[in-house]
């Protein structure tokens, strides 16, 4: 049994301690898996008719989102956690490693872009299938589709590719400030941020801040046999991934250059 604990391990973590490709690749499809299926499931709590959960509302929704990151960084440590391509890209535009002395290098990067999106899809399937029963029922379309991917309450483009920045440069910015990933800042910190990003920012968009969380369930929704499911609103899904890799380079340029970092 040691014998094959060390083998996984070493096809995880290199010998100088640094996680390989799959090791990297692993966390963050994990931690993914669990941010979307957490996450999407509280949505999917609060949203489908005969949820016992139903109409708990937007705290609750907000407050779910914030647990679902505690997870998800917690588990998630050996990348740094970062399950977002946004983060990914911030320390990227800031000059810093991924995590330890993992370089931000174009390969590494799609390794993690590779782990994010393949984790939310398949924490979307399992929302979906964790409520099965629950999706077979009748239920407006739009509401299914809310519970996998995000839409404006007032649709403008312009607005809300902005609000998504903003949303996301307040996320990235507290990242970037610490000089740590999400894992080094601890999933309690972040956890508490994205509820106060959900609370104060998040009624205009629904609070993406992330291009894999809102993309890969939207691609989930498109091909899972959903019943009476509408289209999955490809014309606004370039907004949550525009406008947070937009916020996320703004803070790596800003924050350093108003903290003196």
């Amino acid at each position: 049994m040691q014998t094959i604990l060390a083998e996984g391990a070493s096809a995880l973590v290199g010998a100088d301690g640094v996680p390989t490709a799959l090791g990297l690749f692993s966390s963050e499809f994990l931690g993914t898996f669990i941010l979307i299926l957490l996450g999407g499931g509280v949505c999917a709590a609060c949203s489908l008719p005969k949820s016992i959960a139903k109409d708990a509302g937007w705290v609750a929704i907000a407050l779910g989102w914030g647990m679902a990151v505690f997870a998800a960084v917690y588990l998630s440590g050996p990348s740094g956690a970062h399950l977002n391509p946004a983060v990914t890209i911030g320390l990227w535009a800031a000059g810093e490693n991924l995590v330890g002395e993992v370089p931000a290098t174009a390969a590494n990067m799609m390794i993690y872009f590779a782990g994010q999106f393949t984790g939310a899809f398949t924490g979307a399937v399992m929302v979906f299938l964790t409520y099965k029963k629950h999706f077979d029922e009748d239920t407006e379309p739009g509401v299914k589709l809310g519970i996998f991917s995000t839409g404006p309450a007032i649709r403008s483009y312009g607005w809300n590719v902005f609000t998504e920045a903003v949303g996301t440069f307040v996320l990235i910015g507290f990242v970037v400030a610490s000089g740590q990933t999400p894992s080094g800042l601890g999933p309690l910190a972040v956890a508490l941020i994205v509820v106060g990003i959900g609370f104060s920012l998040g009624g205009a968009t629904g609070y993406a801040i992330n291009p894999a969380r809102d993309l890969g369930p939207r691609i989930a929704h498109a091909v899972l046999p959903i019943k009476g499911k509408g289209d999955s609103n490809w014309s606004y899904a370039w907004v949550p991934v525009v406008g947070p890799i937009i916020g996320s380079v703004a803070a790596a340029i800003l924050v350093p250059m108003f903290l003196g970092i």
